[in-house]
């Protein structure tokens, strides 16, 4: 199999692409989600949060609501919302926020790949949500929710992007959030044979978000092909947005952190001078860049700099922010070893900005709080190369792609 193959997508019907575009299923609560589809009947959250449909307090695991997702897909389908393409194509996808925009390809990345790391991760996944995604799939035959892959920006793919991205969009949705959301389809025999070709030349792709979905597709296609070896389906694939590394937007991922583990404000300040240099602020520190840290403790903020004889250059994992912070602060400090599953720490997205963690500390309900510079395209990459795992909540991608706009069924 290609590194990438041509799907016959589900999509939107002409005209209906806004009625159904929704934000990715993990991105919001189960209240948020009901919020969200008050008068919106046709919402992809009715497919991909079904729960909204069912009883409040419903366990999102429970059978009924992967069989009300199924329900709510048979409806649109029925009713004409929902459409499929006669034949297999790729699609262009352009993100654009604010100033930033980013262009990629939606296509069906091949599982045998991934199971062969030739599409690479840098996150461990959680059974519970696995087996959640997986049962998902399962109930739509089909895959709703797009993984973010990202390869090496090359003018083989990219000129091709750009020319199409050129013309005037087939769909152009503006979410709720200000993101617009365009896309193109690529149905010319010729662009598809050169686009698969280029991403065959790429010596691999990398997971940046959707470690979850990609994992669950594997282990949905490692049990159709044992329970029929000799079918060839889509179901070796899955469905996937594929951008240029160098059109990537990662934000800060910040920490708040419920108590001083017993040290006073003096104290920590006093322990922090060994492996930093401190500096006071007035204004709240964003950090301009790696190994820089801002905190905000006792209603100021602070400049932290890290002692550069403590960044092991040599380990990819090691010297990003993220674990650099965590070996020399969190854990020694704090006292928190394991921040998947402390409930001491908490994480917060940069797009939520620097006033988030001063609410968090002013309102008591955390005792400090940290802020990162972003982690580099080029380390995740980096780290996924030499089969490596990041730190949790490492990178925070913006902006999000948007599910409901393509999907890919599996025949």
């Amino acid at each position: 199999m290609s590194l990438i193959e041509p799907f016959a997508g589900l999509r939107p019907a002409p005209g209906r692409a806004a009625d159904i575009a929704a934000p990715p299923y993990d991105v919001m609560n189960a209240a948020e989600a009901r919020r969200m589809v008050e008068g919106r009947p046709w919402s992809f959250l009715h497919i991909s949060r079904p729960e909204v449909d069912l009883p409040e307090g419903i366990d999102p695991y429970s059978p009924t609501v992967y069989a009300k997702a199924q329900e709510n897909l048979q409806t649109m389908l029925a009713e004409g919302v929902l459409i499929r393409d006669s034949a297999p194509c790729y699609y262009v996808y352009r993100l654009t926020m604010g100033t930033h925009q980013q262009t990629g390809l939606v296509a069906s990345a091949s599982v045998a790949a991934y199971d062969a790391d030739r599409i690479k991760k840098h996150e461990f996944t959680r059974p519970v949500k696995e087996d959640d995604r997986v049962r998902q799939i399962e109930a739509l035959n089909a895959q709703t929710g797009p993984v973010f892959l990202v390869y090496r920006a090359t003018a083989a793919i990219d000129d091709v992007l750009a020319a199409i991205s050129a013309t005037a969009a087939e769909v152009d949705v503006t979410a709720a959030d200000g993101v617009r959301h365009e896309l193109w389809t690529i149905s010319d025999a010729a662009q598809i044979a050169q686009l698969t070709a280029a991403f065959d030349a790429l010596e691999a792709l990398y997971v940046a978000d959707g470690h979850h979905r990609s994992a669950a597709a594997s282990r949905v296609a490692a049990a159709r092909r044992a329970a029929n070896p000799v079918e060839a389906t889509a179901h070796q694939g899955f469905l996937a947005v594929i951008f240029p590394h160098d059109q990537m937007q990662i934000l800060d991922y910040n920490r708040v952190i419920k108590d001083l583990h017993g040290m006073t404000v003096d104290g920590l300040m006093n322990h922090l001078s060994v492996a930093f240099a401190i500096e006071g602020s007035a204004t709240p520190v964003k950090p301009a860049r790696p190994t820089e840290f801002g905190m905000y403790l006792a209603g100021h903020w602070y400049r932290l700099t890290l002692d550069p004889a403590r960044i092991p250059h040599d380990d990819p994992v090691a010297r990003l922010d993220v674990s650099l912070l965590q070996d020399n602060v969190i854990a020694p400090l704090f006292g928190i070893h394991d921040p998947r599953r402390d409930d001491r720490i908490d994480f917060i997205g940069g797009i939520r900005g620097l006033e988030a963690l001063v609410k968090r500390v002013d309102s008591g309900e955390m005792a400090v709080a940290f802020a990162l510079h972003p982690t580099g395209m080029s380390d995740l990459m980096a780290v996924a190369d030499a089969g490596e795992v990041m730190p949790p909540k490492s990178t925070w991608f913006e902006p999000k792609l948007a599910d409901g706009l393509v999907s890919l069924v599996l025949d």
